[in-house]
């Protein structure tokens, strides 16, 4: 008997990665892969636990698709990931209507749960954790993937649960990194986004020094179309990273760098590993070192003791720094967090009213960085039609990732998805960017 899988995926990318491998060790194993939650005979939901909302929401989750096991085929409802990893216990005495639990450390061990559960027995042969790439059902468009470099955390920010849950650092060999990029590139990816928690700690547990710069390099010279690098820590951008960034034309001259806060004595209490001093240090290197870079980053408002006096340090700072993408978030007091315990805890009001102050600054600093592009001639990888236009594709350049930022409309009749186009720029928004192609 053939049975059907449908698969739920919350949170980040990374946790994305881990929902392809399932996928595809499933249908490895004679299991068929749909999108239709009504006729799954089994429904997974790979949960997200980092913050209050995204534990709210896999909860949610989790309750809407045991509905199906009323209205649909359902038979089996299994949960995985972080949240999984973390309240495993807990989670399985509140919510009985899931058959099986699988956290970010088991979550290979899909085909013989799922085996167990439906046939009463198992045969599984578990493939060793640097070739689940071989088995991976890609879920992204054809002309993109991500490529998880690490696994786990080190750095014990006081407000993360992420090392809880996915455990300390753990470098994939990079040998098969290069191995899984170029059977992409096999499979027509024109654009490897490289994640981890933390990308620029890539290499010292298993080389024992700096491997981000060597790894970038010898995926360069595959002839990858565009390699994207996300969520670097502040504290170990070396200028030599910088180098190799600036030296190649097909690595994105893009930074994802989460700064998280820019006053001192925040950040200390974060267990952040710089200062406000140098990160001004670190973007005057980055500019010197690539004019065009785009920067992104993230910042946490309303942590314990941000008063006043120092939430208007960080608007001094995004003022100054003016970054080119900006996202925002309230502190979230997790349990078994050190910033669970602090004193000066921020009213949830002040956090939203923070919030609110911050993404308007932003937004004017969006809309006047967006013209320094009107008038320039850029590359873009074609994404699709525009669902509101007809006259229009949608498209990203190297300096908007999937996603996360905003995207080029290209007035145009007829272009080929995955395909790379000169676009003039001759408008833009808050988050986008509008043009045509340059006459050749």
């Amino acid at each position: 008997m053939t049975y059907n899988i449908a698969l739920a995926s919350l949170g980040c990318s990374k946790n994305l990665v881990d929902s392809e491998i399932m996928l595809g060790l499933l249908k490895e194993n004679n299991y068929q892969i749909t999108e239709d939650f009504i006729k799954a005979d089994v429904i997974i939901v790979n949960t997200c636990g980092f913050i209050l909302s995204a534990k709210e929401e896999s909860i949610e989750t989790i309750l809407s698709m045991a509905q199906y096991k009323k209205t649909g085929n359902c038979k089996v409802l299994v949960a995985t990931g972080c949240l999984v990893e973390k309240y495993r216990e807990e989670l399985a005495q509140e919510l009985p209507e899931i058959d099986g639990w699988l956290g970010t450390g088991d979550f290979q061990n899909i085909v013989s749960l799922l085996d167990l559960k439906l046939k009463g027995k198992t045969s599984f042969s578990m493939p060793l954790p640097e070739e689940f790439h071989r088995f991976r059902m890609r879920t992204t468009p054809e002309h993109l993937a991500y490529v998880k470099i690490a696994e786990g955390c080190d750095n014990r920010c006081t407000y993360c649960l992420i090392p809880q849950m996915r455990g300390r650092y753990h470098s994939k060999p990079m040998e098969s990194i290069r191995q899984e990029v170029r059977e992409l590139l096999s499979q027509g990816v024109k654009e490897i986004n490289l994640i981890a928690q933390d990308s620029t700690y890539y290499g010292m547990d298993i080389y024992g020094e700096e491997k981000l710069p060597e790894l970038l390099a010898s995926l360069a010279e595959e002839d990858v179309p565009w390699i994207r690098l996300f969520y670097s820590y502040p504290a170990r951008i070396s200028k030599k990273l910088l180098d190799v960034l600036a030296a190649y034309p097909n690595i994105c001259k893009y930074l994802d760098i989460p700064i998280q806060h820019a006053d001192d004595f925040i950040l200390r209490r974060m267990g952040r590993h710089e200062t406000g001093e140098d990160l001004v240090r670190l973007i005057d290197t980055i500019q010197e070192t690539i004019p065009q870079a785009a920067i992104r980053t993230t910042c946490m408002v309303g942590f314990p003791g941000e008063t006043e006096e120092r939430f208007e340090n960080l608007l001094d700072f995004v003022s100054k720094v003016k970054f080119d993408w900006l996202g925002a978030f309230t502190f979230s007091r997790e349990e078994d967090t050190p910033a669970a315990l602090l004193s000066e805890q921020v009213p949830e009001e002040i956090k939203q009213d923070r919030y609110d102050r911050l993404m308007s600054l932003q937004t004017e600093i969006s809309l006047e960085n967006k013209k320094k592009w009107l008038g320039r001639t850029i590359n873009v990888l074609v994404e699709g039609k525009s669902s509101g236009n007809p006259e229009y594709f949608i498209g990203r350049s190297q300096f908007q990732a999937p996603d996360v930022d905003g995207v080029v409309f290209i007035k145009a009749r007829n272009l080929k998805v995955g395909q790379f186009v000169p676009v003039t720029i001759s408008d833009s928004d808050i988050y986008d960017l509008v043009g045509e192609i340059k006459a050749q």
